[in-house]
C-alpha cells in the first residue's frame, strides 16, 4: 500500500502529465507538413536520448541488470511499447486530420475504461455511484454513435489503448524514467529504420528546413516529459484515481478543438459529451465524499485509541509495583501455572 506522501507525489506527477498532454495538439499541428508515421518515428528516435540524459544525471542504471534477467517483465514492457506506439500514431493522425474533438472524447471516456479495467482485471470494488457513472458512459458512447452516424472508433481506440497501457504499467512496476527508457529502447531500431527508408525514398520532411528539423527533434522532449510524469504517477496511485485525473487532458483538447481549430459541434454531439461529463462529475463527487468519510473514520479511530491508552501515571507506577513484590517464596506456596524456575 502506498503511503500518503507517495500518493501526493503521484498526484502532482499526474496533474503535470495530463496538463501537458492536453496542450499537445498545438504542437502536432505545427508538424502537419510531415506524415503521422514520420512524426511518430521521430517521436520514438528522439525520446531515447532524452531518457539516457536523464538516467545519467540521476545515476539510475542499477535497474537494467535485474530487468534483463526477468523475461516476464520484459514481455510486459514489449506489450506496453506496442500499445503506446499505436496510441501515439492514432492521436497524431486524429489531430492533424481534424478530429481533435473526437480525440478528446476518447480521453474523456478513458477514465471510465480504466475504472472498468480496475474491476475486471485487478478486482477492485466499485461503489453504486461509480457503477452508475460507468453505465452513463456507455450510454454516451451510444449517443455519440448516433451523432457521428458511425461508431466513434477513434475515441474508443484511444480510450482502450491508453487504459491498457496504464494497466500494463501497473504490472511492470518501474518508475517513470526507467519505464520510459525501456520502452523507447525497444522503439529505437524500428523507428530509425523507417526514417532511413523515408530518407532514401526522398519522402522525409526532416530535411526540408531548419525549423521543421528542430520541431521534429524536439518531439523527444515533448514526449518524454509528460510520459515520465505519467509513469511516476501510475506506480504511486490506484488505477481508479488515475482514471479520475485523466479528464484534465481532454478538457484542454476539447477547448482547443472548439476555440482554436474551430471544429463543429452539432447538438447531438453536445448531448453525448454532456453525458460523459455527467459521469465524470458523479465519479468526482463519489471520490470526494469517500475520501471525507475515510478521513473522519481515521480521526475517530485515533481518538478512540488515545482514550483507551492508560494514563502516564499508571504506566510509571506499574514497574514500581512490580519491584515491590517479594522475590522469595514461602514454603508450600503454589506456583501459577506456566512459571518455571
Amino acid at each position: 500500500m502506498q503511503t500518503r506522501s507517495e500518493q501526493r507525489t503521484g498526484l502532482a506527477y499526474g496533474i503535470a502529465a495530463y496538463t501537458m498532454w492536453g496542450l499537445l495538439p498545438l504542437y502536432w499541428r505545427l508538424l502537419d507538413d510531415a506524415a503521422p508515421s514520420e512524426i511518430l518515428a521521430h517521436r520514438m528516435v528522439w525520446s531515447l536520448p532524452v531518457a539516457v540524459v536523464l538516467l545519467a544525471v540521476l545515476r539510475r542504471w542499477s535497474w537494467i541488470g535485474p530487468l534483463l534477467r526477468q523475461p516476464r517483465r520484459l514481455g510486459l514492457i514489449l506489450v506496453s511499447t506496442l500499445v503506446i506506439s499505436a496510441n501515439w500514431f492514432l492521436y497524431i493522425w486524429a489531430v492533424n486530420s481534424g478530429h481533435v474533438l473526437e480525440a478528446s472524447l476518447g480521453y474523456f471516456i478513458n477514465p471510465l475504461v480504466s475504472i472498468a479495467f480496475g474491476v475486471l482485471v485487478l478486482r477492485e470494488r466499485l461503489r453504486p455511484l461509480q457503477w452508475a457513472a460507468v453505465g452513463i458512459g456507455a450510454l454516451a458512447v451510444l449517443v455519440m454513435t448516433v451523432a457521428y452516424g458511425r461508431m466513434p472508433w477513434i475515441a474508443l481506440a484511444l480510450a482502450f489503448s491508453f487504459a491498457t497501457y496504464g494497466l500494463v504499467k501497473k504490472g511492470i512496476k518501474l518508475d517513470g524514467i526507467e519505464g520510459f527508457s525501456a520502452e523507447t529502447a525497444l522503439q529505437l531500431l524500428p523507428a530509425l529504420g523507417f526514417l532511413v527508408f523515408l530518407g532514401l525514398r526522398g519522402d522525409a520532411s526532416f530535411t526540408t528546413g531548419a525549423g521543421q528539423a528542430l520541431l521534429l527533434s524536439a518531439c523527444g522532449v515533448a514526449t518524454a516529459v509528460p510520459l515520465i510524469c505519467f509513469g511516476a504517477s501510475a506506480v504511486r496511485l490506484p488505477l481508479t484515481m488515475i482514471g479520475m485525473l485523466q479528464y484534465l487532458a481532454p478538457t484542454f483538447q476539447f477547448l482547443l478543438g472548439l476555440t482554436v481549430f474551430h471544429e463543429t459541434m452539432p447538438p447531438e454531439r453536445w448531448a453525448g459529451f454532456a453525458l460523459v461529463w455527467l459521469a465524470l462529475a458523479m465519479l468526482t463527487w463519489d471520490a470526494l465524499r469517500t475520501a471525507g468519510r475515510a478521513r473522519a473514520a481515521l480521526a475517530e479511530a485515533a481518538a478512540q485509541a488515545a482514550a483507551a491508552a492508560p494514563p502516564p501515571e499508571a504506566t510509571e507506577a506499574a514497574p514500581a509495583a512490580t519491584a515491590a513484590q517479594p522475590t522469595a517464596e514461602q514454603p508450600g506456596t503454589p506456583r501459577p501455572p506456566g512459571l518455571t524456575q
